[in-house]
């Protein structure tokens, strides 16, 4: 008796939604050390980061800390990776707060509500779609529309926290009137703020890069807090967080009623994509580094869990991040415990800690904004798109600029149309080609643009195309066929259609080979098929296709095809080197 299991065996079911039981019973206690280490790491750059992203968010510090525990937890008992790190992201607290902007005023107590059901919708989104197992669904935008997209993103939020950094107003707008906006305001810079802002970004670049032991954004915060208490920086006009409330995260549902779920709807799926795709990055990345392997399906689930969690906590949406797993994996991270501990003390972090961040500078939180969106530069990936693929990187710089000059949320289904239209374009004209025989290569045949050297057979055209035969490219299939016996250089008499690349076919297609069978026909051109897999095979006999074209007419092999082309015209024809076929 076999000692598999099958997939659906409840116990393989429930290790499969629970990745937990799989990965915990065999913990090692020597890992524990490493896992605390990195708790306390991860802790150090979670609680900084969250603060800073609130602003990008366009809600109050505090809910960037409600939104690091029950997000850790969820994952660390659905994620599949060892060491994704769950937080606050830069692009989706910006969609969110451009999307629950056009709803809401920045601040009202709306506006937080929203915020907090943007993140409820995802997670409700992410785990439908984790069941439905659409982990695919990354597949919709590209790495070269993907890195226009985070470009925009990155200007969009530096020029968002400018204001912060120069103490000066901006009543916000796209990119283009938010620079306007600060252009004009320069005049009525504080220029306490200015020099506090500026020497947090030195101070993060410094740590960072010659004391990487420390965690730069956190040291800089207390720097800052001593600095803004000591020096009495607030009678200055230095703008400081002010009193944070202590306790634990508030555990309910936004005051928010059905008709306003629906209108984030747009913002949720936008955010739902893009965190996911950067989530499956970040745990593939790590995965390849640790030797694991994660399962894109749960990682829907799992990121699903984590939004619900913020959401129901108070806070707002979450992805995974691959510089945060970064520093878990530098730490000495082993397993998700790590990051429990990292929930842990951001609960502590709550309970006693917040009236120290009472003179945190808004400065400084924008300051940590700025050093990590220069850190997500994406100008080498367009760069190699424009070196690689003119068409791709247009792409590119097309959703950039729309990201600039129509907002973000707009920018990502801008990018998300020319993905799709650059897939369904490359669908309908798959490519093709017209095959030849290389001078001493007696079975094979060629691509004869991509081997000058190969012979075309007078009167036959071997014709292969390189997709599924269906119906939205099974017109372009008949158009290039013809085309091509149009322009051979003696009448076409038969027509081998190479399938080897061609796996699948549906009615419609089936329908125009048959269609074009009997048009070539007429013009007493014959059709030969080689190369049909069984499968295909099957298909065409249900759908007719083998009954028209003939079952004598449908060869294994490209030669024999080229074989029975010969017999049939009763000599060999001159191939220009005097071989035979």
């Amino acid at each position: 008796m076999s000692n598999e299991t099958s997939p659906t065996d409840p116990k393989n079911l429930l290790h499969r939604h629970l990745p937990i039981l799989t990965w915990l019973p065999k913990y090692k206690p020597s890992w524990l050390r490493h896992d605390l280490i990195a708790g306390i790491t991860i802790w150090a750059v979670l609680v900084p980061e969250a603060m800073a992203y609130a602003g990008i968010a366009g809600v109050p510090p505090i809910m960037g800390l409600y939104t690091i525990p029950i997000p850790l937890f969820l994952y660390a008992i659905f994620g599949t990776s060892r060491t994704l790190v769950m937080g606050a992201d830069s692009a989706a607290c910006l969609i969110s707060a451009s999307a629950v902007g056009a709803l809401a005023a920045c601040g009202a107590a709306e506006y937080l509500a929203l915020t907090t059901a943007m993140a409820i919708a995802v997670g409700v989104f992410l785990i439908v779609f984790g069941t439905l197992r659409m982990g695919w669904i990354a597949d919709f935008i590209s790495i070269p529309v993907m890195a226009g997209f985070l470009e925009g993103v990155v200007l969009v939020t530096i020029i968002g926290q400018v204001p912060k950094l120069f103490g000066i107003d901006c009543d916000g707008g796209n990119f283009v009137q938010r620079l306007l906006e600060i252009v004009q305001g320069i005049p009525a810079t504080n220029l306490t703020t200015l020099t506090l802002g500026l020497g947090s970004i030195m101070l993060i670049v410094v740590i960072g890069r010659y004391v990487s032991k420390l965690p730069a954004a956190l040291t800089t915060i207390i720097l800052a807090i001593v600095a803004v208490s000591a020096l009495n920086l607030t009678t200055k006009g230095v703008d400081v967080v002010g009193t944070l409330s202590t306790g634990l995260p508030p555990m309910s549902l936004p005051d928010a009623s059905l008709t306003d779920y629906m209108a984030v709807i747009p913002g949720a799926l936008a955010i739902l994509l893009l965190g996911y795709i950067e989530t499956v990055g970040a745990a593939a990345g790590a995965a390849s580094k640790e030797g694991g392997r994660i399962d894109p399906d749960q990682e829907l689930v799992a990121l699903g869990t984590a939004n619900l969690g913020a959401g129901l906590s108070s806070g707002f949406v979450v992805a995974g991040s691959l510089s945060k797993t970064s520093v878990a994996m530098g730490a000495g991270g082993k397993t998700q415990i790590s990051h429990v501990v990292s929930g842990i003390l951001a609960i502590a972090t709550l309970l006693v800690l917040m009236p120290l961040f009472t003179n945190l500078p808004e400065a400084t939180l924008a300051a940590i904004v700025i050093v990590a969106m220069v850190g997500l530069d994406q100008t080498a990936k367009l760069e190699k798109a424009m070196k690689l693929s003119r068409t791709e990187f247009v792409l590119g710089m097309v959703c950039f600029i729309g990201v600039l000059t129509l907002g973000v949320l707009q920018g990502v289904g801008l990018g998300v149309a020319l993905s799709l239209l650059v897939l369904i374009k490359k669908a309908c004209r798959p490519g093709t080609a017209v095959l030849g025989r290389v001078p001493g290569e007696r079975t094979y045949y060629r691509d004869i643009r991509r081997r000058p050297d190969a012979k075309t057979i007078p009167g036959l055209l071997i014709f292969r195309f390189d997709a599924r035969l269906i119906f939205f490219n099974c017109n372009f299939f008949a158009s290039e066929v013809k085309r091509n016996i149009a322009k051979a250089r003696e009448p076409v008499k038969t027509v081998l259609i190479d399938a080897e690349a061609m796996n699948d076919i549906d009615i419609t297609g089936a329908d125009r080979l048959i269609t074009l069978n009997t048009e070539l026909n007429r013009k007493n051109i014959v059709v030969f098929l080689t190369h049909v897999r069984d499968p295909l095979r099957d298909k065409m006999r249900r759908m007719g296709v083998i009954d028209a074209i003939g079952s004598g007419h449908i060869y294994e092999t490209t030669r024999d095809g080229v074989d029975a082309f010969v017999a049939s015209r009763k000599t060999l024809p001159a191939v220009g080197d005097g071989m035979t076929p």
